[in-house]
């Protein structure tokens, strides 16, 4: 019998070390470095059927490479197939990743039951009647669903010889193990090798798999940092519990874009896509109050309407406050600064809150304009009309400068009712017979004119 062999790793960030250390040193955490077994048994993991050829690859000039587009499969579900560039790709390994009771299971089950592909769904979290109790509150009737309930490789694998699905769904990656490695299931080497057999899996077949990993304190995918580079996609699931709305990002696709965005509101019947989130990001008052602002951005290739919310008042504590929801902390201080030093507006002393309504966080420097007339709003006490939304970027010298695809951003305001829209006098504006009124500024100066005037 062959000697057992160990190693150590980090089960923080998945770093390797020949010996036991207090600190690691790629994470810098203390006593996160456990032993873990890694003697292998001389055997695949994966046997493709006597049926299928394995493919042997040879170098090919990259002229005589099928530059064809692959095939890919309808979800049936419009916002994952925009997430994913256009629907899953045969072959593909998808990892969805997200907090604890945020929806990805549902999410899963709700697309596997109404997806016109035989699929797969395994599950090592929860019992068959569990998900059957789930699968009847979102649809009662699916005839091309298969429930298992399982956590060792082995197993999974002889049961989709059995069946032969189209796709495979894995809840989640963390409970999976494989005889292969004698760690206990969630360890790094275990999700590492089982990984590594359904990724051999989906390739040697073109069946996808689709995976849902667990998240750390932190946010991040649990277990090692190469589950990530391994698989070709990753989605993040996203969102508080306490709102209705969630937000399904791309942070890698290796198939489309990673600047898509993907909406569903969550409701007792399983998740709704959100077509127009436009909508819902705005709030829906008749009142008009000082201190908020309607900012144009992008998300991908579509265009959002939302709602930023700001609150001046005087500091009771010697150093002001500054507070932001869904808005980088540090570009709001810039801006603060920009409107001291180069406007003239004396906020040094006064507490800052802002906010960005419906639990959404944007990165877009176009939606600085709408922060900075909802900040002066607030701090004159002067609403800004429930027609005039903004879209632009403020530079250090209290300068507006332009912003991308503005076009797309006047259209996305002109069919949503707005009546005046705020751009940078820097960019180019092909459009013709427009019905909304467009105001060109190039200073903070100019904009405070014209709505606080």
């Amino acid at each position: 019998m062959s000697k057992l062999k160990t190693t150590f790793f980090c089960q923080n960030c998945g770093a390797q070390y020949a010996k036991w250390q207090g600190q690691c040193n790629s994470c810098k955490e203390w006593n996160t470095i456990a032993e873990e077994i890694i003697q292998k048994e001389e055997k695949v993991s994966w046997k493709p059927t006597t049926s299928e050829t394995k493919r042997v690859s040879k170098p090919l000039k990259i002229k005589e490479i099928d530059s064809t587009q692959e095939v890919r499969m309808d979800t049936t579900d419009g916002e994952l197939n925009r997430v994913l560039g256009g629907g899953i790709v045969p072959g593909s390994l998808i990892l969805l990743g997200g907090e604890p009771g945020i929806g990805k299971s549902t999410l899963l089950l709700q697309i596997s039951l109404k997806l016109p592909y035989k699929t797969l769904y395994v599950s090592g979290e929860e019992s068959q009647k569990q998900i059957k109790m789930r699968a009847e509150r979102i649809n009662p009737t699916s005839d091309n669903c298969y429930i298992l309930t399982e956590t060792k490789t082995q197993n999974i694998f002889r049961h989709i010889v059995e069946i032969e699905p189209d796709i495979v769904i894995i809840d989640s990656i963390q409970t999976l193990h494989t005889d292969h490695i004698e760690s206990t299931a969630g360890s790094i080497s275990q999700i590492r090798e089982t990984t590594a057999e359904l990724i051999k899996f989906a390739k040697e077949t073109n069946i996808p798999v689709i995976l849902i990993g667990h998240i750390t304190k932190d946010g991040n995918i649990a277990g090692p940092k190469i589950l990530e580079h391994m698989v070709d996609t990753v989605l993040q699931f996203e969102g508080d519990r306490n709102h209705v709305y969630r937000i399904l990002r791309s942070l890698k696709n290796r198939f489309g874009s990673t600047a898509e965005l993907g909406i569903y509101e969550m409701q007792g019947s399983g998740l709704r896509e959100v077509s127009n989130p436009s909508e819902i990001l705005i709030s829906h008052r008749e009142e008009e109050l000082s201190g908020t602002a309607i900012a144009s951005t992008l998300e991908g290739m579509r265009p959002l309407m939302i709602e930023i919310q700001a609150l001046v008042s005087t500091a009771v504590y010697g150093t002001p406050q500054r507070s932001t929801t869904g808005y980088n902390a540090k570009r709001l201080n810039m801006i603060l600064a920009v409107l001291e030093k180069r406007a003239g507006f004396r906020l040094g002393t006064k507490d800052v809150f802002l906010n960005v309504t419906g639990g959404i966080s944007v990165d877009d420097p176009a939606i600085d304009l709408a922060v900075v007339a909802a900040i002066l709003s607030s701090n004159e006490d002067i609403a800004v009309g429930k027609d005039v939304c903004f879209a632009g970027e403020v530079g250090l010298s209290g300068e507006i400068r332009p912003v991308n695809r503005v076009e797309q951003r006047i259209q996305e305001a002109e069919k949503l009712g707005f009546a005046t829209i705020f751009v940078s006098k820097y960019n180019k504006i092909a459009i013709k017979n427009s019905l909304i009124k467009i105001v060109l500024v190039s200073k903070i100066e100019e904009v405070a004119e014209q709505l606080f005037g």
